[in-house]
């Protein structure tokens, strides 16, 4: 386990500046204890609070994801909080993270920043009229986080292709992400590395090969790339996820076939 997994799955301090704060998801998004001590909604909900009666909350991301409940009920309260929400993700929002980071006013991506969609799943265990009702659950959580993307857009997607988005688990780039409304600044490339989390990266079937490779390489990318670098780079991911996807659906077809 890397040292930044050690780290609870989210990070706060109190502003130095009156009336602003700053509050970081560097890691996984859990609803159970980490060494570091609870990692719960409440427990988060209630460090939020005590930033006090800001205006301007600073809200930095680099997260693979996690708990859907969980990273549910941060969108929420941060919804709800009256501050001007600035959102950076600094290098990855994968999964619920990228949910979490819609409840954004303005949403800034480096240039070699990723954010990835895909539809909620959970680990179920029970009878027939629980498994139907876990079911029904993530349909309606499903359709809560694709109000939270579409409220964002402002309609530079539609939902017939947010959907195909969601179902396919999209890798998308900065420059992507401008383009659907799912971001409002590109900035230059910084050198943040993704965060590493070889459990939930384990569960995404889109995984590019690059990722894995940023994750054990902070070499790459870096902030001096080129654009034709960094437009390769991105190509590579993109590549690498539609031939995964490809051999999924290979292999799903010869399941249902055989």
């Amino acid at each position: 386990m890397s040292k930044q997994q050690n780290k609870k799955y989210w990070d706060f301090k109190a502003a130095t500046v009156h009336g602003e704060g700053d509050l970081y998801i560097y890691g996984d998004v859990t609803s159970w204890k980490t060494d570091d001590g609870d990692t719960s909604a409440k427990s988060f909900k209630r460090d939020l609070d005590a930033l006090g009666d800001i205006g301007r909350l600073n809200l930095y991301i680099n997260s693979p994801g996690g708990s859907v409940f969980e990273g549910v009920a941060i969108g929420s309260m941060l919804k709800r909080h009256k501050a001007h929400i600035t959102v950076y993700i600094d290098a990855l929002a994968a999964s619920i993270a990228s949910v979490i980071a819609m409840a954004g006013d303005v949403i800034r991506m480096p240039r070699n920043a990723m954010m990835m969609i895909h539809n909620p799943w959970d680990f179920v265990m029970g009878n027939a009229d629980e498994l139907r009702k876990a079911a029904d659950d993530l349909d309606r959580i499903g359709g809560s986080m694709k109000e939270s993307y579409l409220s964002k857009t402002g309609g530079k997607i539609t939902p017939e292709k947010l959907t195909e988005l969601l179902d396919a688990e999209t890798w998308l780039s900065a420059q992507e992400c401008l383009n659907y409304g799912l971001c409002d600044v590109v900035e230059e490339a910084n050198q943040a590395a993704a965060c590493v989390s070889n459990e939930l990266f384990a569960k995404y079937r889109n995984v590019p090969e690059d990722i894995a490779a940023k994750l054990n390489d902070p070499e790459q990318p870096q902030a001096n790339t080129s654009d034709d670098e960094t437009k390769a780079y991105l190509q590579r991911i993109k590549d690498t996820a539609g031939l995964e996807l490809q051999n999924i659906n290979s292999y799903l077809g010869g399941i249902i076939n055989g």
